[in-house]
């Protein structure tokens, strides 16, 4: 059984007239797709599908109820609203839970607002990975402890919590930069540098002169 669950129901509705007028009643239009089987068109509670989309993401299971059948699914893509806070369409991938998946699973920087090294600048090059794995095996989250980096040091993808594990394949080059640290520039200096070359721009008064005199 999957940690979130989701009702769904079968849509007849077509169209743009049709499905504007679904949007408008509080439901998403959505499509669920499988291996070797039919896509089904089907409608999710608006409401109900941002609490299970807030907490799973793209990565975990969700059980959708559809008209009290049950079947296994990931969040593939949600289709949102160019300007508006609104959700167009989803679409759902079923899982067979003895078929291993890609998927791309969250980069999370554990300890990053308890860097020892201070000043410094934590630079995240990648915010996410994609693995392969069995659906029980989807990992929540990538993560690794950064708070004992030091100057110039780079993690990398192998430096993720994942790569140890043997259940998950991670489809990404281990030695992919996830992150660095660095000394913050100065700006003070910086902007004194540029002072200095402004003035050093200004002529000074009388140089003109002496020069169209001679």
């Amino acid at each position: 059984m999957a940690d979130y669950q989701l009702r769904a129901a079968a849509r007849e509705e077509a169209g743009k007239n049709r499905v504007d007028k679904l949007r408008e009643a509080g439901e998403i239009p959505a499509v669920v797709y499988q291996k070797n089987e039919e896509p089904v068109s089907v409608k999710v509670s608006a409401r109900e599908f941002l609490k299970v989309y807030t907490k799973a993401g793209t990565s975990a299971l969700v059980d959708l109820d559809l008209d009290g059948a049950k079947k296994t699914v990931l969040i593939k893509e949600v289709q949102m609203h160019p300007y508006k806070d609104l959700v167009l369409h989803i679409d759902f991938q079923g899982v067979r839970m003895d078929e291993k998946i890609k998927v791309t699973v969250p980069v999370v920087l554990v300890g990053r607002d308890e860097i020892r090294v201070q000043p410094s600048v934590l630079m995240q090059m990648v915010d996410e990975v994609e693995v392969e794995c069995l659906p029980a095996d989807i990992p929540a989250s990538a993560e690794v402890n950064v708070e004992e980096m030091q100057i110039g040091d780079v993690i990398t993808v192998g430096d993720l919590d994942i790569a140890k594990n043997d259940k998950i394949t991670i489809l990404v080059d281990a030695e992919e930069p996830i992150a660095s640290l660095s000394e913050p520039q100065d700006e003070s200096l910086a902007e004194a540098g540029e002072e200095g070359a402004e003035a050093g721009e200004v002529p000074e008064i009388g140089k003109e002169s002496e020069a169209s005199e001679e």
